[in-house]
């Protein structure tokens, strides 16, 4: 059964209050996708979660569970439940997928969900980022440029924790300075990261938002590989032995032994 997140509810003599945090209104192009991330409580690791499409909870109508895929691939989930975060994936967007909610499934009591808007629209959107998914390195700085036209107090925040809206503050110890060098673009720097800052962040302009998945890992080594050339050097060719002709010679020493013969005979005769 669905239950409107926030809202204090009652069983027996008990109260409760139950949340789950997620962006608010994120702006985008008609035709690409978005992910849009779900926090929610530790106890709910092991319950289904879901995506909810429709402006009222109460008749909001299922896109996508985490036990029951979307055949046709418009919706796509993920539940990272190291960090307690599922990720809800809408593909080819129109200006008809507006309204929706992340929710998580409770067996026996209402379920619990938070609204999220998205604005479609033809054109750039009012706030966007150059890739939704990054990638930073341990030790070292990442620069993430949060690309705006509308206006409002700039934020940038790291989903369920603290937010930086000045130009400089940190995000769980690590150093983010914030300026606006170029017309229509907030620039936002995170300096020495480290393993724990890959998460889930978002840029925010007005009331519009735009999630950002950080990955923070260890610098690949990179390795020079020097070509060597080896030059061919062809052996000379060995000269064939001088081949003799014992026949001639035999013969040259038989005619030579017959005159020499001849010789003596006349020599004899005298």
């Amino acid at each position: 059964m669905r239950y409107l997140l926030n809202t204090v509810w009652r069983v027996g003599n008990e109260r409760y209050i139950h949340s789950i945090t997620t962006v608010s209104k994120v702006s985008v192009e008609a035709g690409k996708s978005i992910s849009i991330p779900c926090l929610y409580e530790s106890q709910y690791k092991n319950h289904v979660k879901y995506l909810c499409e429709g402006y009222y909870w109460t008749y909001c109508r299922y896109a996508v569970k985490t036990n029951k895929p979307d055949p046709s691939g418009k919706y796509l989930i993920s539940d990272d439940k190291k960090q307690n975060i599922f990720t809800v994936t809408i593909n080819k967007l129109t200006v008809k997928n507006t309204y929706y909610w992340c929710a998580v499934e409770i067996d026996n009591g209402p379920d619990h969900g938070q609204y999220f808007q998205l604005s479609v629209i033809s054109g750039t959107p009012s706030l966007y980022v150059d890739h939704q998914r990054i990638t930073g390195y341990i030790e070292e700085s990442i620069t993430i440029r949060c690309h705006h036209s509308n206006s409002g107090e700039m934020k940038w925040c790291r989903l369920g924790r603290n937010c930086v809206t000045g130009s400089s503050g940190s995000t769980d110890g690590t150093t983010v300075t914030a300026h606006m060098r170029d017309p229509n673009v907030f620039t936002v720097t995170m300096s020495g990261l480290r393993t724990k800052d890959s998460g889930w962040y978002w840029c925010a302009k007005g009331d519009i938002q735009i999630p950002v998945y950080l990955t923070v890992t260890e610098k690949p080594i990179t390795t020079t590989t020097t070509a060597v050339t080896y030059s061919e050097v062809r052996p000379k060719k060995k000269r064939s032995p001088k081949v003799t002709n014992h026949s001639s010679i035999k013969q040259f020493e038989s005619k030579n032994f017959q005159e020499t013969y001849r010789s003596s005979e006349s020599t004899l005769e005298v």
